[in-house]
């Protein structure tokens, strides 16, 4: 028997017990934490999960009007024409609808996409966003009219007001859709005033993506009301909104997949209007199934490359670039703006407020829409296409000019870089990114997937040096610190020093790893020496860790949708995307399931794909605090310090069970 500890366990001293586990019901996790619902500077968000609503039923026909009203107690009302909000009893859960509608986290009628569900697209993914809207809300009030009858329901504070209600409609009344009218409670938000130029802004948007589609927006204090509609949808939109005449003729144009597209599902697809002026402010706005994508995402990207290849291709067929010129990107879409409306069967937005779209496939969607339209264009109007060219070939030449004039105030002493270090081509310093890359193996799938034009690999052999008490003068003992430092052009320093970051050859020094316990090492180990020895280059947005993906699901053709590979970061994410493949119908055990055991079992086209592509990949910016409860340097030492290890003990005690220990 072993013997009975003389210390009583830390976490029994703090009555830490089966009693402190608590279990948040219903809509009370939104209350708790609203930021991760919804934004909380002001209740425009949770009123535009409303708006969201009636355009999905516009989106799949239904809708032909939808109106809102300011009222002068500070409510707020949506009101649509669509099919209404069904309110009978649900079958499985044998209370209305509406009450699960509007009370219930992940509950909807848009999980089924395609030709069975009740919405083939829609913005709506989670089933959590009305919900939400009456989490946050001092009063909800909902009306529904089908079937030729009325429903109504009210709640306070989230739960049930006034129960369901429905009567026969009034006889000649043949009238559908639904009201919902809410007053948002203010504790929830910085301010209580909706931002009146945002929400005309929303409000018009959903008219111009949507020809034919009426809305409006009544105010009573104002006593005015505000109509839109678009008969000529995004060409329309962006010329009323361009602040400068085009230089050549607006691009418009949309392309969708078939029912015999071996890639995407019937109707996925984008329409588009583009715009190129030499002066002035760009215009640029991006939706995804009508949902507003403020912080872009895939299929913005997918644009870009698509109008990239065809105008390189262009210039390329009429000889058009000049000796010494290159043309990257940034060129082409300098002065370019655009209105871009994607429709994706199944989209992944970043966050609940989906402000950006994460669908891989977005970007080949978009890109394989855009590009043979483009090039048909150009060729067809090659007047046209010279003027766009030369606009691209003026941006390139600017840039360049400008990264020489970097080049020369370097000065000629300069360090002899790395023999290891397979650096980029480009000069330019913002777009240049360097890769602290786990082991030559990894180094050589991330040298052949890499882009050669801006991203460097500094492959790293072992792992490094603790470096948390080594005096600055003793860190280039160790090859790899002294390899990194001379790479990336700045000088080890303190955090009270004036670091010079003049001779900083790279914008993102990137550190990948492994997506596994041995590659977490490693990263704790590269981000110590960074937080220690480099803390200027944290501070001023320069350092970033690599997201690799553990797992590749291959999941087979299901419905209209076909055959996918699908990457999660780690077990957590693995089981969302088995779980959606469930609900999605597909048979257990009909998807397999691989992990890759390091970077260097991806092939280059998987790194590139899901790590190094700045379209797809996911990269963390490095903050103090990105060691999880590390937020000064007494607690970075408690975690590296050689003498410490009693109080990494007492920091396990604390904290052990919440780390996810992977065997």
């Amino acid at each position: 028997m072993s013997k009975p500890s003389s210390t009583p366990a830390v976490a029994s001293q703090a009555g830490y017990s089966e009693g402190s586990i608590r279990v948040l019901k219903g809509l009370e996790p939104v209350r708790q934490r609203p930021g991760m619902y919804t934004r909380t500077d002001n209740p425009l968000h949770v009123i535009q999960e409303v708006i969201d609503n009636a355009a999905d039923e516009a989106l799949a026909g239904y809708c032909k009007r939808i109106k809102v009203t300011l009222h002068g107690d500070g409510s707020v009302s949506v009101e649509d024409d669509g099919r209404g909000i069904p309110f009978g009893l649900h079958p499985q859960e044998g209370v209305p609808v509406l009450e699960i509608v509007f009370t219930r986290l992940h509950a909807g009628g848009k999980f089924d996409k395609g030709a069975s569900g009740a919405y083939a697209f829609a913005g709506g993914l989670h089933g959590v966003g009305v919900s939400v809207t009456n989490a946050l809300a001092r009063r909800l009030e909902v009306a529904t009219q089908r079937e030729g009858q009325v429903a109504r329901m009210a709640f306070a504070g989230g739960e049930v007001a006034d129960p369901l209600e429905v009567r026969p409609q009034a006889e000649g009344d043949r009238r559908r859709g639904a009201t919902v009218r809410v007053w948002p409670d203010a504790r929830y938000f910085e301010s209580p005033v909706l931002p009146a130029g945002d929400l005309a802004h929303l409000l018009r948007s959903k008219a111009m993506l949507m020809p034919g589609l009426t809305v409006q927006l009544a105010d009573e204090k104002k006593k005015e009301t505000q109509t839109w509609q678009y008969k000529g949808g995004l060409r329309d939109y962006l010329e009323q909104a361009l602040l400068a005449d085009p230089v050549i003729p607006i691009f418009e144009g949309e392309g969708y997949a078939g029912a015999d597209d071996a890639d995407f599902a019937e109707g996925e697809g984008a329409q588009w209007a583009l715009a190129f002026t030499e002066d002035g402010a760009p215009v640029r706005e991006s939706y995804v199934n009508l949902i507003p994508t403020t912080a872009g995402g895939t299929h913005d990207s997918g644009l870009r490359e698509g109008l990239f290849q065809a105008v390189k291709g262009f210039i390329e067929l009429h000889a058009l670039l000049p000796k010494g010129v290159k043309l990257m990107p940034e060129d082409v879409f300098a002065r370019g703006s655009y209105v871009l409306s994607a429709k994706v069967l199944d989209p992944q937005f970043q966050g609940q407020i989906k402000e950006r779209l994460n669908s891989r496939d977005a970007l080949r969607l978009v890109s394989g829409a855009v590009r043979p339209a483009l090039e048909l264009w150009l060729n067809a109007h090659v007047e046209v296409g010279k003027k766009l060219a030369e606009l691209a070939i003026r941006a390139a030449q600017t840039r360049q000019r400008a990264g020489q004039k970097v080049e020369k105030r370097k000065g000629s002493g300069v360090a002899v870089l790395p023999g290891k270090l397979t650096d980029c081509e480009s000069r330019d310093i913002a777009a240049n990114e360097v890769f602290l890359v786990e082991g030559d193996s990894a180094g050589g799938s991330a040298k052949m997937g890499r882009d050669k034009e801006t991203q460097a690999v500094l492959p790293l052999r072992g792992k490094v040096l603790n470096t948390w008490e080594v005096e600055r003068d003793l860190l280039f003992k160790n090859t790899e610190v002294h390899d990194i430092a001379v790479a990336i052009g700045v000088d080890p320093h303190g955090p009270g020093d004036a670091a010079d970051l003049s001779g900083l050859r790279y914008g993102k020094i990137c550190i990948l790893s492994d997506a596994d316990v041995d590659g977490s090492h490693i990263q704790v180990l590269l981000l110590t020496l960074f937080f220690r020895h480099f803390p200027r280059l944290i501070e001023a947005g320069h350092v970033y860790v690599a997201r690799p993906p553990l797992f590749r699901i291959d999941a087979p053709a299901r419905g209209k949708k076909p055959a996918q590979k699908i990457y999660a970061l780690d077990e957590a994410e693995r089981e969302a995307i088995l779980d959606k493949l469930r609900k999605d119908g597909v048979p257990e055990g009909k998807w397999s399931v691989g992990r890759f055991k390091g970077l260097g079992e991806m092939s280059a086209e998987q790194l590139w794909e899901t790590t190094l592509n700045p379209d797809t990949r996911r990269m963390l910016p490095v903050r103090l605090g990105h060691f999880g409860f590390a937020r000064t340097a007494d607690e970075i030492t408690k975690l590296m310090g050689k003498g410490e290890a009693a109080a990494r003990r007492e920091l396990m005690e604390l904290h052990g069970d919440a780390v996810e220990v992977d065997v």
